[in-house]
């Protein structure tokens, strides 16, 4: 997919195959950048390259400069080259780094294999006579067919000079194998005996790491999609259907099928099918879609509208100015993709650490092999070298992060927080600001009455109610909400005579046993026609109301101003006090809404947000722009939101935190979904993930403190093969009990 920026250069969108990890997105964006003018930035998650290259360069060209990376790209939409299974290693890029539907039987089989494989190998009570043999065969396909995706990472690294952790993996279970089978067949009588612990037999460490490491590699998978789920999720929601006028006549067409210039009707309660400006009727549309604004917008004739916003109440006649991609709702699908390609791809801890650790343990393996052969002891140096790449096995390295990650998540989803993947954890780690969506996250969401204000010897639940019987004829979500309000304190009394001004207000005669007497509801144009006159003191209050963030509304009995019902969207009662525990977090707090600055001034005043920290008005792409820049001035931001709305902004930010109760787009353009309404569990969830990394920092710490202080040990023969296979086990129980400390957070 191309993209035209400016006269000299463009946008190009590469799908790529074969990449792993973080080492696999710096070795295709280094050979990208060696053309002249190209940028270039890989995001690992989606497997995709956004690059910006000169107008004259083709697009053969950048897919070549992949190619020699060692990696297949082409554009979206065309298919990747097929190969056979023989050919897998001599074109590794043809196939993805492997995802949750290839892992899923493997690591299903390696489970299975690697418990019977660890009871007969530890524990005396379950061994047979010969059980080494047993032990061989159930690890074999687990250590081969299970680990393959890290035997087939470890070879496409090597094929381009580096390492990652898939190579730590690879040489780590594959040594432990050889090893164990090379003894076991020059001493094949080793467990003839049931119950002997003289024996070098080290499967169940090939097993059980091979077993473990798939199953972390496997959770990450399965968050891999996300993206590109949140797109088709946010494209979803257009019309599916549109009535279009031909001939004077409504016929009913797919809405895709809508061409700019035509003209459709749309009913109460139906969906806009595209962006397009009305030709008849008036109405109020709901945009919370769209802006995040929870007032339905008044729109009359010559209004613009746009596509996927609901009609709430009058018949309107559209004609079609955008179709396609060139609409509101494509555009910002458009703009979840581009936030999610420019987030900073993540360079994994374990693959930094074995980039360097790798080549050491390699190096110093031969050497020691070479030494004691020198030596003349040629047994010493296979058992020593051998020992070096056992005691350098990653067990303890590979599960730092996964044990970590699963024992974090787990006590986060008891808590109803979802965090979506390890780079989250690092993502979380440097947030410095909290972008707040008001509607929604902060808010309720919903119109309610504040309050009612009765004029002369009025009472004000009369006013409610008399206002709430006219209103309940009416479709708009403002009277939907008078009616909610009046009929909580008594049953509406009959109405005779209704009738409804679109956009103005309604009217109608109440009919009660001892009298009756005629209502008017509406906006201050309409209420005008319906009483002698408003007074400077009856307009003062009107004005006050809507000044602190209301949306009010006049009632008119029999001819004379009888009240004003001021409705707002509620704030949540747990926003200022989690606000609170976000400054003491050293946060800081910013609201950004589609709402009007009165609305937006009077929720941040109460709820402890700095004016100054403000920003209302603002449009899906606009929130985008605030988040760009207010990363551009050195912060990083985590955005909240609940909307469709708020799902670009939710992609670019650092940490996207998305409000369980909102939309499943806002959701999945989200790092982290807290399940619950509150605002508090997004404290909550920050320091989750804050106590997360640091337990896997401290586990990938202690681990490669354990190998550095083993390794030369083993090089000097001082340590037997069984001790090693004992201490890497103890490393990895320390890592598991340091990681469950997380069980306890919050408790």
């Amino acid at each position: 997919m191309t993209t035209d920026t400016t006269d000299s250069t463009r946008e190009v969108q590469l799908d790529i195959s074969g990449m792993s990890c973080a080492a696999c997105v710096s070795r295709v964006e280094r050979q990208l950048e060696k053309l002249d003018g190209v940028e270039a930035s890989v995001n690992l998650p989606l497997n995709q390259a956004f690059v910006k290259a000169p107008v004259g360069l083709e697009d053969q060209v950048l897919v070549e400069a992949v190619s020699k990376a060692g990696y297949d790209a082409t554009l979206p939409g065309q298919q990747q080259p097929t190969q056979g299974e023989d050919d897998e290693l001599e074109s590794p890029a043809v196939d993805d780094a492997p995802g949750a539907a290839e892992l899923k039987p493997r690591l299903i089989v390696s489970a299975i294999l690697t418990v019977p494989l660890f009871l007969i190998s530890m524990f005396t009570a379950f061994q047979f006579p010969h059980w080494g043999w047993v032990a061989m065969v159930l690890s074999f396909p687990v250590t081969f067919w299970g680990g393959w995706p890290f035997h087939r990472g470890a070879v496409m690294a090597a094929r381009h000079g580096s390492s990652t952790m898939d190579t730590l993996v690879s040489i780590g279970v594959t040594a432990a194998w050889v090893y164990s089978t090379v003894e076991l067949v020059l001493h094949p009588t080793m467990t003839a005996a049931a119950g002997t612990h003289d024996h070098s037999l080290y499967y169940e460490t090939a097993g059980v790491v091979t077993t473990f490491l798939l199953l972390g590699r496997y959770l990450e998978a399965r968050a891999k999609n996300r993206a590109s789920e949140a797109l088709r999720s946010l494209l979803n929601l257009a019309a599916t259907k549109a009535t279009v006028l031909r001939d004077g006549q409504e016929v009913v067409i797919d809405a895709a099928e809508l061409q700019v210039g035509d003209q459709f009707v749309v009913r109460p309660g139906e969906k806009i099918a595209t962006d397009g400006f009305v030709v008849s009727g008036q109405s109020a549309v709901d945009t919370s879609l769209i802006t995040g604004e929870s007032v339905p917008v008044e729109i009359a004739e010559h209004d613009t509208v746009i596509g996927a916003t609901m009609n709430t109440s009058g018949r309107l006649v559209v004609r079609a100015t955008r179709t396609g991609s060139d609409t509101t709702l494509a555009q910002m699908g458009q703009l979840v993709s581009r936030a999610q390609s420019e987030k900073a791809p993540i360079a994994r801890l374990a693959d930094r650490i074995s980039s360097v650790f790798v080549p050491i343990v390699l190096v110093i393996a031969l050497v020691t092999l070479a030494v004691w052969w020198l030596l003349g002891e040629p047994a010493t140096a296979f058992r020593a070298a051998v020992t070096v790449l056992i005691i350098a096995c990653p067990c303890a390295l590979g599960l730092a992060t996964p044990i970590g990650l699963l024992a974090g998540t787990g006590r986060a989803s008891q808590m109803g927080i979802l965090i979506s993947g390890p780079q989250v954890l690092e993502d979380s780690r440097g947030v410095d600001t909290v972008v707040l969506d008001k509607t929604g996250t902060v808010t309720e969401g919903n119109m309610a009455v504040s309050n009612v204000v009765a004029f002369g010897n009025r009472d004000a639940e009369d006013v409610l109610v008399a206002a709430a019987a006219v209103e309940l004829g009416s479709e708009h979500p403002i009277a939907q909400a008078i009616v909610d309000a009046g009929q909580q304190h008594t049953t509406l009394p009959q109405v005779m005579g209704f009738s409804s001004t679109a956009g103005g207000g309604v009217t109608g005669t109440i009919l009660t046993p001892d009298a009756q007497y005629k209502v008017a509801a509406g906006r201050s144009v309409f209420i005008a026609e319906h009483v002698e006159g408003l007074t400077a003191e009856h307009e003062q209050m009107f004005a006050e109301a809507e000044a602190a963030g209301a949306t009010a509304v006049w009632v008119a009995i029999d001819g004379q101003i009888a009240g004003i019902i001021s409705l707002q969207d509620q704030i949540k009662a747990t926003s200022a006090a989690a606000i609170a525990e976000l400054k003491d977090m050293g946060l800081t707090p910013i609201l950004l809404t589609g709402d009007n600055e009165h609305v937006a001034r009077q929720v941040a005043a109460e709820v402890g947000i700095d004016p100054a920290h403000v920003f209302a008005g603002v449009q899906p792409q606009d929130k985008v722009d605030k988040v760009k820049e207010l990363q551009a001035a050195g912060r990083t931001v985590a955005m909240v939101g609940d909307g469709i709305n708020d799902a670009p902004a939710l992609a670019q930010a650092d940490l996207g935190i998305a409000m369980g109760s909102g939309t499943d787009v806002a959701r999945e353009a989200a790092d982290i979904t807290v399940m619950g309404s509150s605002v508090t569990q997004v404290s909550q969830a920050l320091q989750l993930s804050r106590k997360t990394l640091q337990i896997i920092r401290t586990n990938l710490f202690w681990a490669f403190a354990y190998n550095t202080a083993g390794i030369p040990i083993a090089a000097l023969g001082l340590l037997n093969p069984m001790f090693a296979g004992a201490a890497m086990a103890a490393s990895s129980v320390l890592v598991v009990l340091n990681s469950l400390r997380l069980t306890r957070f919050g408790r």
